[in-house]
């Protein structure tokens, strides 16, 4: 079992920038994938960055150029910078830890960014 614990989100202006944070414990593994994923209501989940251990990232066109996720150095916790920040990101944003071992999912609690004037 791996728990997930997620930090950051909150209300911010148009234009302005927040940091989600993600902590992974209990069953982790060095080989895994971290990412992001954001529901809106009444739409399906969006894959919004995820990083592979060793390195490799990828982002949803709609936030190129915008987010940027990373790592700590031990791999255990993941961060989403978000700049310039709009309304259309305003959404619940979930942290997801894919185990390559054990073939499964594990999801975070969710955090709220709200982006308005």
């Amino acid at each position: 079992q791996v728990h997930l614990v997620e930090y950051g989100g909150g209300l911010v202006q148009p234009g302005g920038s927040l940091t989600l944070s993600c902590t992974a414990s209990g069953s982790i593994v060095s080989r895994n994938v971290m990412g992001w994923f954001r529901q809106a209501p009444g739409r399906q989940r969006e894959l919004v960055a995820s990083s592979v251990s060793g390195g490799v990232t990828s982002y949803a066109d709609s936030v190129k150029g915008r987010f940027t996720i990373s790592r700590e150095y031990d791999g255990n916790t993941e961060y989403l910078q978000m700049n310039n920040l709009r309304p259309g990101d305003t959404t619940v944003y979930f942290c997801i830890y894919k185990h390559m071992i054990l073939h499964q999912d594990y999801w975070g609690q969710g955090t709220r960014v709200s982006v308005s004037s």
